[in-house]
């Protein structure tokens, strides 16, 4: 399916949902939330659907616009999504994917006529599905050509320092698209690993370890990447220390223990911003899946030295290698746990890339279901893996070939639209940083939601269909008021009801 999205999604206008968001840090919370009778008094309020479907071709489709009713008592034979204005909890920071050496080098083989698609469909708000986050890898990673690195080997003092490798294709991405997004574009970057000659193996490859009389200079490093980005006009909002920190890969990698972290953060990384200039900046930990998570948080927040540089904790999904379910319950324990740090997707990415899997649909579910029960959980912020891979998953210097949502046939000059992009359009598109999440469930588990109050009080429900068969559903708001859908086998579907 080549270039649907000139004729599904470029022009679909959103009544009372294209207004910019209003300035300030988006991670930080809103004091000024309407009153709990102006949020749930909907009687009356017209409410738009959007609608992508399995089997169909409907992809982000406006379906139909419904007004709010009085409603009784729900029945047990019918299926329900209860939404709760009157309890709200965390605010969205941003929703969007990551701009890698190998998206960055397939945007550059692209004609200019689908570069600029290719920049309207993910950052464009109106015509296309308005990401509002960006992750960057901090020199090399699997999905680069090589590796790399931005000094000269055995520069303990960092003297060559140079992102002079970057300026051939990744910054100029990252320009286009901040430009694309309206001008700010939320950019946060993750190490894979350290230089080779830092480490105990004397390698990029196959983890190893930081040695400890490299601690320091890398820490300065962390400081020159943001302080060199930031000069090309490229505000560097935070970084993680470390991606999978317990990952022993053929690729770029580095082996860090709970309390190794905790104490590069609390002894070098967290004072060496400060003493930068940079003090500012975000340090997301962890940054690996959520099966361990929990023993991560554990051992770095409660350290009172060390969390009080740490923002928050980071996580992926790829626990489900070792077989089993997602663990999202163990987001909502950190939570619980600890409440004044935040959670953050920072990589998630359907693996084993088959041009012949282009448009199967369990890989946008998946999207759709991780999202979900990350936001309901507490996540602030989601952050897709690549933006752009090419017709062979790539490039990748190991082999690693994955997805994306959006592939670049470099041969024909063309770009194909998976449905994963539509799964995450439904959230991007519509719920915007500052966003605060209300109370939302369903009463069958066949359906998942989750709502967002906009800064502009426009309500944003999110329902996904898992099941094999259509479903008549209503959706409530508090406790008397309710409007009457049906969603399709294998959909998702957007509500946004005006305030």
């Amino acid at each position: 399916m080549y270039s649907k999205i000139t004729t599904l999604l470029i022009g679909i206008a959103l009544a009372g949902c294209t207004e910019a968001p209003k300035k300030g840090s988006p991670e930080k919370e809103q004091a000024q939330m309407t009153s709990k009778s102006e949020v749930t008094s909907v009687i009356g309020n017209a409410a738009t659907i959007y609608t992508t479907a399995s089997e169909t071709d409907l992809r982000l489709a406006r379906t139909g616009d419904l007004t709010f009713e009085a409603a009784g008592q729900p029945l047990e034979n019918e299926v329900s999504v209860f939404v709760n204005p009157g309890k709200s909890f965390q605010t969205l920071l941003g929703i969007g994917g990551a701009i890698t050496d190998a998206s960055a080098e397939v945007f550059a083989q692209l004609p200019p006529d689908k570069q600029q698609e290719f920049l309207t469909a993910y950052y464009d708000r109106d015509r296309g599905i308005g990401y509002s986050l960006c992750r960057t890898p901090i020199h090399s990673c699997d999905f680069s050509s090589g590796s790399y690195t931005y000094i000269e080997e055995g520069d303990k003092a960092l003297e060559t320092f140079s992102i002079a490798h970057d300026q051939a294709y990744k910054i100029p991405l990252i320009k286009k698209a901040t430009e694309a997004a309206g001008g700010s574009l939320l950019l946060y970057a993750s190490p894979w690993s350290p230089p080779a000659f830092m480490k105990d193996n004397n390698n990029m490859l196959q983890g190893g370890k930081l040695l400890p009389e490299y601690a320091d200079s890398w820490a300065h490093y962390y400081a020159k990447f943001i302080k060199a980005y930031q000069a090309e006009g490229m505000p560097i909002w935070g970084i993680t220390i470390q991606n999978e920190p317990m990952a022993v890969q053929r690729w770029e990698s580095c082996i860090w223990t709970a309390e190794e972290e905790r104490d590069f953060l609390k002894n070098h990384l967290g004072p060496t911003l400060e003493q930068e200039g940079l003090g500012d900046k975000k340090i997301v930990v962890w940054d690996h899946n959520r099966d361990l998570i929990n023993h991560r948080a554990n051992t770095i927040f409660e350290d009172p030295e060390a969390a009080r540089y740490a923002w928050g904790i980071g996580f992926h999904w790829y626990e489900t290698w070792a077989g089993g379910e997602p663990m999202f319950s163990n987001l909502g324990n950190i939570k619980e746990s600890f409440p004044s740090k935040n959670l953050l997707f920072t990589e998630g990415c359907q693996e084993g890339f088959r041009e012949d899997l282009y448009q199967h649909w369990p890989h946008a579910e998946r999207y759709g279901r991780s999202i979900i029960n990350d936001f309901n959980n507490g996540t602030v912020g989601w952050t897709d893996w690549n933006i752009l891979l090419d017709q062979r998953g790539g490039p990748n210097h190991v082999g690693n070939y994955c997805f994306a949502p959006i592939h670049g046939d470099t041969d024909a000059g063309e770009l194909i639209y998976t449905p994963t992009y539509y799964y995450i359009g439904h959230f991007s598109k519509f719920i915007r940083p500052g966003a605060k999440r209300i109370s939302t469930v369903s009463s069958r588990s066949h359906l998942l939601s989750t709502t967002f109050v906009n800064e502009d009080q426009s309500m944003v429900s999110v329902v996904m269909n898992q099941s094999d068969e259509a479903i008549d559903y209503k959706l409530y708001v508090g406790a008397a008021q309710a409007i009457s859908l049906n969603i399709p086998a294998h959909a998702i579907q957007t509500i946004v009801t005006q305030g």
